[in-house]
């Protein structure tokens, strides 16, 4: 096991053992414990009480969060040429569709989120060996794929992510920086934690919302209580 850092001992220090914060409390402490030279994203990790091997059971969406992530999204538009000029007026930092096609069949993958349209859904069938262990294939649930292409750029742009329970049952996701004040951190989190439990599905038996743990890029995990979300 890896020896502890001075600044990893002081930040786990002030981080009560056994103690579930209330999501404020947390929010605040999560600004004190990071240490690191760069800006700190925010992670958040909720287990729930679901088995995600069965279909009725599966919890994904999208969310977008009242003050964005704070990351700079890169966003490639996988358009018509009659879509092009919308997307780059949207903010798109990538438009085109061959080429950029060709570019992922080489193994380029430098962006977050990839929005397309439903005609051009076939061309992307056969990459999705490389975009699908990458998060990165386009899906109608989670609106990257749309006529609407301007709309969905500029929602992404503006703070909107997906977000999908893993197989052990966690949902994890990035809902800010260390630099945000602590009542955006506060809100962003809320956010997520009700568009989770709307999502609650009918088969769900038991506790649904199992445990709740935020932390920073660097920083130890704060554990929230689940009852007072």
């Amino acid at each position: 096991m890896a020896k502890l850092t001075k600044k990893q001992k002081e930040a786990a220090a002030k981080i009560e053992k056994n103690r579930l914060y209330s999501l404020k409390d947390a929010s605040a402490l999560i600004k004190e414990v990071a240490s690191a030279k760069f800006d700190e994203s925010v992670d958040i990790a909720v287990r729930l009480g679901v088995d995600p091997r069965k279909a009725n059971q599966m919890v994904r969406g999208v969310v977008t969060l009242p003050h964005g992530t704070g990351k700079d999204v890169r966003v490639l538009a996988l358009v018509t040429p009659d879509k092009e000029a919308e997307a780059l007026a949207a903010g798109a930092d990538y438009v085109g569709l061959d080429e950029y096609l060709q570019k992922i069949k080489d193994g380029w993958t430098d962006v977050d989120v990839i929005i397309t349209m439903p005609a051009v859904m076939g061309k992307l069938g056969p990459l999705g060996r490389i975009l699908g262990p990458r998060g990165l294939m386009p899906n109608p649930k989670t609106g990257t794929v749309t006529m609407d292409v301007a709309k969905a750029v500029q929602e992404v742009k503006a703070g909107k992510i997906d977000f999908k329970v893993d197989k052990t049952g966690i949902v994890h996701a990035s809902i800010g920086k260390v630099s945000f004040e602590a009542q955006k951190i506060t809100e962003n989190a809320a956010e997520l934690i009700q568009t989770l439990i709307k999502l609650k599905p009918t088969a769900a038996k038991g506790t649904y919302i199992k445990s709740i743990n935020i932390s920073s890029t660097m920083s130890p995990a704060i554990a929230l209580d689940p009852k007072a979300v």
